[in-house]
């Protein structure tokens, strides 16, 4: 699971050109919640530099982002732009001299507020140029190229990737990753082809090969049928799909000032951040019947990912990744290809982060912004009517905000939705290649133990995993202080006979008072969950609200005290609810890479602390069991989860009822 295949995707990608892209790049800043740019960026750099010279110190940087604002002086900047200042900070991590340093900067002033040092334990995010310079290694290393001559195979078609270590119960911990190697040989999938039974440990200070280990050899699978590559394909081809053309007479429905989106009755704004990837603030939709804005999200993203492999064995048992806390989401992002990834009516906007000497570096087409066609918004046909055929119909229009990030093998292809009836749908969809563990079978026949996986081709077992991704919802229903609410079903049966029904089926409605009440595992019994403002309500004198609409429930099946589960224990829960507090921003922690689960969702909830009618943050875990087919084999089609957040009495009525469907 590396990072570090992009760095030649990109050049490769950015040349590509089938269209005139739109580029939407800001030059200044325009908006307190804007990404760095890349003068602030160099400034960071400069900074820090300055008083930690590179001559006399070695040093590292890891995570370069926006100190996050006062969310009270954002909101007070919201209204009065013009008269509300707001200074931009950044907050940065690097490792200096071997310690992880956090340095808050005010650019504005152009100094360093405060400067600590990491003492707990965890490491930073990796750099995508460390784990360069550790893939070269194992080319170099005597016993490797012994090892690759001894299974008759061809050194200059190895190529390697890095692979976080995790934390087993160890005292002490070190900067390390494993490197694992792969033949390109007649093929450029590359994860199809491990070179199994070779252990190969880095440590990353020292920058070498500590650890070194061939212990078997088995046959590296075939590179038959598993290029993906159009270029490389020959005849037959697959299904025919013909061409469409589309057009917007009257130019795109939206507007991107900046960082800030205006579209129907939708404002937003997009951030980005190293770590986070996309990042939606602000979001707020316009009332018709009450002619004013009105505020459902102040800010959401995806605030960890976490992939545990299912393979305990000595070479697999490591391999519990947290995609956005190890490897970071932002740094791997892939620029996304108009008219493929994006279509022809999408607008495109770059982002900006550190490289690990703290230089700026652009990513172009980093995320797109289009309408997307075709769908029913709300329809009726009435036949009850004599003499009379009514049918009514509207075409939906819905804005999307998509990236792609791509960690190692997979590719997260991720949709924020914009809907002109109030819902907001968050879409994840899979696609790359699954993680193979070569084996010496070619049949399902000749297994005779535990594979942990399936067998997708032959000598490729696809090993079994979970994808847990759980985002961060600072929902603000019409206002900061809202409260939780679980409304259950409940069977009624009739008694008394008052019926000639036996039974049926009513709700019980309660408001979750502290952190405790707020953490639900979806799917023990029917159960709908909102967030809504007890403070505000409609004209019938319901709470005005939103609704979770959740996909199919999936809950972790590692035991709670497995070493993995502990540092990924915000996963044991579907739906948590906390206060909002600024710092509480990682549900794996600040410190990822090797931590311990000592500050983590599931341990700041152990406060217990009161959410009813307060300023709370939603998390909300979203789960995909991977059992491999040979259908995902050697590249999976689009797997698709998510959910939904929905308004539930937030209108007087239904919102797009006078909305007229596009010419």
């Amino acid at each position: 699971m590396s990072s570090t295949m992009k760095l030649m995707l990109f050049s490769f990608f950015t040349i590509l050109s089938f269209q005139t892209v739109f580029s939407v790049t800001p030059l200044i800043v325009q908006h307190p919640l804007d990404p760095l740019t890349e003068q602030e960026i160099t400034l960071v750099q400069t900074i820090v530099l300055r008083k930690y010279p590179t001559s006399r110190n070695t040093l590292t940087f890891h995570y370069v982002g926006l100190d996050d604002p006062d969310k009270a002086a954002i909101l007070k900047w919201q209204q009065s732009p013009k008269l509300v200042k707001i200074d931009r900070k950044s907050f940065v991590i690097a490792i200096i001299n071997s310690q992880s340093h956090e340095i808050l900067i005010n650019l504005k002033a152009k100094v360093i507020v405060s400067d600590n040092i990491h003492k707990g334990n965890g490491f930073p995010t990796l750099s995508v140029e460390e784990q360069g310079q550790v893939i070269e290694l194992p080319l170099k290393y005597g016993p490797f190229i012994a090892s690759v001559n001894k299974r008759g195979l061809n050194l200059s078609e190895v190529v390697c990737s890095t692979f976080s270590i995790g934390w087993y119960g160890e005292a002490k911990s070190k900067r390390s990753l494993r490197v694992e190697c792969f033949l390109k040989e007649d093929t450029a999938n590359i994860y199809v082809r491990p070179i199994n039974g070779i252990t190969i440990l880095v440590d990353l200070e020292k920058m070498k090969i500590v650890e070194y280990h061939d212990t078997e050899i088995e046959p590296v699978p075939t590179a038959n049928n598993t290029e993906y590559r159009a270029s490389r394909q020959r005849p037959p081809f697959g299904p025919k799909q013909h061409s469409l053309t589309s057009h917007q007479p009257q130019g795109p429905g939206f507007q991107i000032n900046g960082h800030s989106v205006s579209w129907a009755n939708w404002k937003f704004h997009i951030g980005f951040d190293v770590r986070a990837g996309v990042i939606i603030s602000l979001a707020s939709i316009y009332d018709l019947e009450k002619h004013k804005s009105r505020r459902v999200l102040y800010r959401g993203y995806i605030s960890e990912l976490f992939v545990p492999y299912q393979d305990p064995s000595e070479d697999w048992y490591y391999k519990t990744f947290f995609d956005a806390g190890e490897f970071g989401f932002g740094q791997s992002m892939v620029p996304l290809i108009p008219n493929l990834d994006c279509p022809p009516n999408a607008q495109f906007l770059d982002a900006h982060f550190a490289q690990a000497d703290g230089t700026p570096t652009t990513l172009n087409n980093a995320f797109c912004v289009f309408e997307q066609y075709g769908n029913i918004m709300w329809r009726h046909t009435e036949t009850g009517i004599p003499n009379e055929n009514i049918v009514e119909t509207r075409t939906e229009v819905n804005l999307i905000v998509r990236s792609i990030v791509t960690v190692g093998n997979y590719d997260n292809i991720l949709d924020w939705e914009f809907k002109a009836s109030g819902s907001i749908k968050l879409g994840i969809a899979l696609s790359g290649i699954l993680e193979i563990k070569a084996v010496g079978i070619k049949h399902k026949s000749e297994i005779k133990k535990e594979q942990h996986g399936s067998l997708v081709s032959a000598n490729s077992i696809g090993v079994y995993h979970d994808h847990f991704y759980i985002y961060h919802l600072d929902l603000d229903i019409d206002g900061e202080y809202n409260s939780f609410e679980k409304t259950n079903l409940k069977t009624v049966k009739v008694t008394d006979g008052s019926s000639k029904r036996k039974s049926y089926w009513t709700i019980e409605t309660e408001t979750a008072k502290t952190e405790s009440d707020g953490k639900i595992k979806i799917g023990t019994s029917p159960t709908e969950f909102a967030v809504v403002n007890p403070n505000k309500q409609s004209s019938t004198g319901n709470d005005v609200g939103y609704r979770l609409i959740p996909g199919p429930a999936v809950h972790p099946l590692l035991t709670e005290d497995d070493y993995p589960q502990i540092r990924g224990a915000f996963t044991n829960n579907n739906v948590w609810v906390t206060p909002y507090n600024r710092t509480e921003k990682w549900a794996g922690g600040l410190y990822v890479d090797q931590s311990r689960g000592e500050d983590t969702l599931a341990v700041w909830t152990k406060r217990n602390r009161d959410i009813k009618n307060k300023d709370i943050v939603l998390w909300h875990v979203v789960g995909i069991h991977h059992v491999p087919t040979q259908e995902d084999y050697p590249i999976m089609p689009l797997l698709s989860t998510g959910f939904e957040l929905r308004p539930a009495n937030f209108f007087e009525r239904n919102p797009v009822l006078k909305t007229l469907s596009p010419n």
